[in-house]
């Protein structure tokens, strides 16, 4: 029985001692491998519970889940010769204490040792019984009960703890980095907002700046408009008694205005009557005076003998007899004074030196006239304008799309009406064309005429040259209503500068000239090419009000595109809106009536350019000066001018008189292009003259090469100070 036991309590000895071992390998490989450091080794955090996957060829280990271990004292004991004193010095409490204290705990694995007796004696202690060694039911089940349920997985690795501890380094140092980077970013950001806060109030505070200004712009603009409107009435009214009205009459059962001249006009009229009655007078005068003239006979000393037959009277000459039946029929006058050749010639001389100041009275008082009239043109203008003026509705000075401030009205046409405009945002004055819709007119000719805008503008907005009038926006005002924006040009057109002083010098109308073929030379060397077709005086501005300025050409509403599908460079184009335009200034091929449309080029401006330098040098226009449009498309004025004809006075240069017949050639074949025209040599500069030339060979080598150009450019400038 002793044999049985102690052979028993041996074994027991040696299970104990193999589950102590197990446990602790168990408990070095879960702390040589924890679940955090696998985390750190992936750079994820592994929870408890879940299966941890090592690189590919790693060593698989065992992943325990995450619980706390704990090591009881005399561990160490098992199998081992210090055994005894360790668990004599352990504890004083029985075994069973600790399984009724923790019934949860996990199984012991013990070793088995010898427990000392509460008296402590020292007598060998008897093994305990399998079935005391082995945790019963409840603690297994409840132990199940509370343990998670986990996979477990086994992996391999190769990763050292030095390797893992560096990766774990590493990755620490980079998050730390990036999280310092993310606070210097965050800092960063804030900064940028404060900044940008700022800014949006400085940005705040100028625009409400700006604003002010523009309000205070616009006030003293107003301001100034309506003083300009009161002193332009007060002209107006102090005009219309010097210069003239008009005057209501009534004309049967309606009534018509009618002009009146003013008293200015009615002083020079009464005085070129008094003018022309002196005239007469002095007429009189020298008949009477004429018959007055002494004889030949009595010759340079007549007077001296008038002194002597005065003092020496002649004895009275005895009358002859006669009766009464004898009487004379007609009685013979008595002969008038005679005079000597010195009173005579004081007398001639006298009425001559008077009808000569009576001449110049008289063309002085002419002069006079045609200032009246021209300041009457100006006061006749001005009336119609402030009463168009009055009549428009945007006389208020309205802004337009929040942009444009309408200050005077320029001028008023069949559907438009321009306005001097200033532009707020890009602080620039601007003409404002307003182009005013029929309420009337049916749909379909509403959008032909918005068409035909949107077309003008279209072509004009690509336009960027100094001698073209640019065009800056186009905007809907209401439904009836649209405006576009141009360049503003100070000054009046050349239509209105040719009326009030008829003609203008050659050298300024050749500068004229030059600037109009600079301007369609770039129409032609555009892509796609265009044609102006509405060139004339009108659409010519005078930037500076005279002929010694720059010009700009503007209205391209007939303007025709030269594009590949509609033009080709041997016939043209055809023209598409025949009738249109000014008669005067077209050529003969835009009159060619036909089953075909006509062919037109480029070649329709240089005919314009060729009538305007005609009409600036000589007063008139060369083809059907007075006569309407109508007569002329009646009469087929232009089709039968194939010939210019030239006057004698006012003296005009041959070069110039040979480049208007260049660009009024009839057949537009013969007829120069736009290129030709501006490399013709009347618009070329004149040549230097050539230097070094030694000897009378040389000499005349330069008098044959370069006095043309001289004496062309000596001719044109005499020619143009004559005038």
């Amino acid at each position: 029985m002793h044999d049985y036991k102690s052979g028993t309590n041996v074994n027991h000895i040696g299970l104990l001692s193999s589950l102590s071992k197990r446990s602790s390998h168990s408990d070095k490989e879960v702390d040589a491998l924890t679940p955090e450091k696998s985390a750190a080794m992936r750079g994820s955090n592994v929870g408890p519970g879940s299966a941890l996957v090592p690189p590919s060829g790693a060593t698989p280990t065992i992943a325990m889940p995450e619980k706390k271990i704990r090591k009881r004292k005399g561990e160490e004991g098992v199998g081992g010769g210090g055994g005894g004193k360790q668990r004599h010095n352990s504890s004083d409490k029985n075994i069973r204490e600790y399984f009724s204290k923790h019934p949860s705990s996990s199984p012991v694995r013990h070793a088995g040792a010898k427990s000392p007796s509460p008296q402590g004696a020292n007598y060998p202690m008897y093994p305990p019984s399998p079935s005391s060694l082995l945790p019963s039911a409840d603690f297994l089940r409840s132990a199940s009960q509370q343990r998670p349920h986990t996979s477990v997985k086994q992996i391999q690795t190769e990763l050292t703890c030095q390797r893992i501890q560096e990766l774990e380094t590493q990755a620490s140092s980079d998050l730390e980095v990036r999280n310092n980077r993310i606070d210097e970013l965050t800092r960063s950001n804030e900064e940028l907002k404060h900044q940008v806060q700022a800014q949006s109030k400085v940005i705040d505070q100028h625009k409400s700046h700006i604003n002010k200004c523009i309000e205070v712009v616009k006030k003293l603009l107003n301001e100034k408009s309506t003083i300009e409107k009161k002193e332009a009435r007060q002209r107006c009214m102090q005009n219309r008694l010097r210069l003239g009205q008009f005057v209501t009459q009534r004309v049967g059962a309606t009534f018509q205005e009618n002009w009146t001249d003013g008293y200015a006009f009615q002083e020079l009229t009464r005085r070129q009557e008094e003018i022309t009655a002196e005239k007469e007078e002095i007429d009189r005068q020298k008949k009477l005076l004429s018959k007055k003239r002494p004889s030949n006979n009595e010759g340079g000393g007549g007077r001296g003998k008038r002194t002597s037959s005065v003092s020496a009277p002649s004895t009275p000459q005895p009358q002859p007899l006669h009766n009464g039946t004898d009487a004379p029929t007609f009685l013979k006058p008595d002969p008038l004074p005679s005079m000597t050749w010195q009173e005579y010639y004081e007398a001639d001389e006298i009425l001559k030196l008077r009808q000569s100041a009576l001449k110049k009275e008289d063309t002085d008082l002419q002069l006079e006239m045609e200032k009246l009239e021209r300041e009457r043109n100006l006061h006749i203008r001005e009336l119609k304008r402030i009463h168009n003026e009055d009549q428009s509705r945007f006389s208020q000075h309205p802004v337009l799309s929040d942009r444009y401030l309408l200050l005077m009205l320029l001028g008023k046409g069949g559907f438009s009406e321009v306005h001097k405009a200033f532009d707020l945002r890009e602080q620039r004055y601007t003409a404002c064309k307003v182009h005013q819709l029929n309420k009337d007119w049916k749909e379909d000719k509403k959008a032909n005429y918005i068409k035909h805008a949107l077309r003008e503008y279209n072509i004009h907005k690509a336009l960027d040259h100094p001698r073209i009038v640019k065009l800056y926006d186009v905007f809907e005002i209401d439904g009836n209503s649209f405006c576009t924006v141009l360049e503003y040009c100070n000054g009046h057109d050349l239509d209105f500068y040719l009326k009030q002083h008829k003609t203008i010098p050659e050298r300024e109308a050749r500068s004229i000239v030059m600037q109009v073929v600079s301007a369609l030379k770039y129409l032609n060397e555009i892509k796609p090419p265009v044609i102006h077709y509405d060139l004339k005086p009108g659409n010519i501005l005078l930037t500076e009000g005279n002929v010694c300025g720059e010009i700009k050409i503007t209205d391209f509403g007939l303007s025709k595109v030269m594009d590949e599908e509609n033009y080709n460079p041997d016939h043209g184009m055809d023209l598409t809106s025949q009738g249109a335009g000014t008669y005067w200034y077209l050529p003969p091929e835009c009159f060619v009536v036909g089953k075909n449309p006509p062919k037109i080029s480029s070649k329709v401006d240089v005919w314009s350019v060729g009538v305007i330098f005609y009409q600036c040098l000589y007063g008139k226009k060369p083809f059907g000066h007075n006569q309407s449009q109508a007569t002329i498309l009646e009469e087929n004025t232009i089709l039968k001018a194939t010939e210019v004809q030239f006057a004698n006075k006012p003296t005009v240069s041959n070069e110039a008189k040979s480049f208007i017949r260049a660009c009024l050639a009839y057949r537009k074949e013969e007829r120069i292009d736009v290129f030709g025209l501006a490399r013709h040599e009347y618009l070329q500069p004149p040549m230097p003259k050539p230097r070094g030339a030694a000897g009378a060979g040389g000499a005349a080598g330069s008098a044959a090469g370069g006095a043309a150009p001289a004496a062309f450019s000596a001719g044109l400038f005499a020619a143009g100070s004559s005038s």
